[in-house]
Parts: C-alpha cells; sequence; structure tokens
C-alpha cells in the first residue's frame, strides 16, 4: 500500500508567472488508478495552508469518505492568480459582465484562458504523472464563489471530460439571466455533466443565493437533463471556506457514488 502524499508542481500560465498546482494522492495500492477533482483556488484547500477561515479542508474529507465507502480520488488544486483571480475565473464569451458594488471589478474577464491552461497543462500533466484515471466518469472539476463559476463553465465547455461539477457560492450573478439563457442553449447536448451546486444565504451569500435559484430553474428551460442537477442550500453560512468545508464532502461522496 501507498502512503497518502501531496505533491507539487509549477506550470506555465499564459502570459504570466508559471503556477503552483497541489496534487493529493491519497493512500493507494500499487498500480491502482483512482478517480480525479481538479479544483481551482489550490491554497484554499488544504489544511497546511489555511486561510483565516480556515481551509477546505479536501485531506481529511477524501479520508473520511475511504473510511465510510472505501472509496477516495485525487484532488488537484490550482493557485489562484491573486491579484489577476477575479478576471481569470470569468469567462468572457457567456456575455457582459455586470459588476456589482460588493465586488471588485472584472473589467478583463479571462475564463477561457484558465480554462485553456486547465484543459492543456494541467489535466495532460496530471494524467501523464499520477494514477488517476482519465475517462469522463471518474473525473470531475470544482470551484467556490468565482472558481465555481469557472467550474461551472470547464463543464458546461467540456461535457466530454468532465461527468461531474461542483460549483460551491458560484458567480452566477456576473451576467444577466438573459446572457445566460443565450449561452446555456448553445450547448446543451446529449451528453453533460451531473451539476451539484451550493449557496449559504448569510453575508455575500444573500447576493449569490437569488442568482443559483435563477440557474436552478433556468437549466431544464434550455434543455439541461434535470436528473443531472442537484442544488443545496444552507441558509446560515456565510461566504468562506468554512462553509466550503461543510459542503465539499456530500459532493465527494456524491460524485464517487452515482
Amino acid at each position: 500500500m501507498i502512503n497518502s502524499q501531496i505533491f507539487t508542481a509549477s506550470l506555465p500560465f499564459p502570459d504570466k508567472d508559471n503556477r503552483n498546482i497541489w496534487i493529493f494522492v491519497p493512500q493507494h495500492s500499487e498500480n491502482q488508478l483512482l478517480p480525479v477533482i481538479y479544483m481551482t483556488d489550490g491554497q484554499c484547500l488544504f489544511d497546511e495552508f489555511p486561510t483565516p477561515f480556515g481551509a477546505v479542508g479536501v485531506t481529511q474529507a477524501v479520508e473520511n469518505e475511504f473510511a465510510v465507502s472505501g472509496k477516495s480520488a485525487v484532488i488537484v488544486g490550482i493557485d489562484n492568480g491573486n491579484a489577476w483571480r477575479d478576471n481569470e475565473l470569468t469567462p468572457a464569451s457567456i456575455g457582459e459582465v455586470i459588476c456589482h458594488d460588493s465586488m471588485d471589478n472584472f473589467s478583463k474577464p479571462e475564463g477561457e484562458i484558465f480554462d485553456n491552461f486547465l484543459m492543456n497543462v494541467v489535466i495532460p500533466y496530471v494524467e501523464d504523472n499520477f494514477p488517476v484515471l482519465a475517462d469522463r466518469d471518474n473525473v470531475a472539476v470544482c470551484g467556490c464563489s468565482s472558481g465555481g463559476l469557472q467550474a461551472f463553465f470547464a463543464g458546461i465547455e467540456h461535457p466530454d471530460k468532465f461527468s461531474y461539477v461542483g460549483a460551491f457560492s458560484p458567480a452566477f450573478l456576473l451576467y444577466s439571466e438573459q446572457s445566460w439563457r443565450n449561452y446555456l442553449s448553445s450547448k446543451i447536448s446529449d451528453i453533460m455533466p451531473y451539476i451539484y451546486m451550493y449557496s449559504g444565504g448569510a453575508g455575500l451569500e444573500q447576493e449569490i443565493f437569488p442568482s443559483v435559484e435563477m440557474m436552478y430553474d433556468l437549466l431544464p428551460e434550455v434543455g439541461y437533463p434535470y436528473d443531472k442537477m442537484n442544488e443545496v442550500i444552507l441558509f446560515e453560512n456565510d461566504h468562506n471556506e468554512s462553509a466550503w468545508r461543510e459542503i465539499f464532502p456530500d459532493f465527494l461522496h456524491t460524485f464517487l457514488n452515482l
């Protein structure tokens, strides 16, 4: 049996400095391949790098899931771009970006560049160097806040690669409902990922929650399969890592046991 370990790598990000990624490989047997979850904001995921609100706690969640179900997953965390984060995790092709008073300026959306980095740099590197399964049934993408928006975008853009999307507190409110309708209507196909949406209801989540409700209603209207959607609302939760730590184990369990 091979013990769990966190690996790090520095990979070339387009037109910027190299970007750090963390790869958590849980305990596994030799020659065993595991499902994999690609996640934004890698610096907020692991207990070794806590924020003022702790960390999302992905390693503990994976270990707990293995103890319960005997299943686990590799977690790949991609560092955010610090000053560039908001724009990096905001796609331009969805529509005009609406800036809200409580949010920073998202004036130069570059989500497509991040998506290219994920698909053409990070994923090939991980699949070449770590014991992960590469078929879509065993590949998920997940993120929180703007990272939740970017994970949703990746799942919609690449349904042939991702079978499962975790959109935690996603910044859907950055676009109008009509922009979302126009974008999604052109993307629905016979093969779409399962979408796990989560929102809280306190603090900044009060602004985010209506747009998550909007998305949950809109997806079936544009033809998204209703059996490939789930919405979880915890009204007492604010917009922070402590809340996402609470919801991640359920997301993980659902992905591994669908």
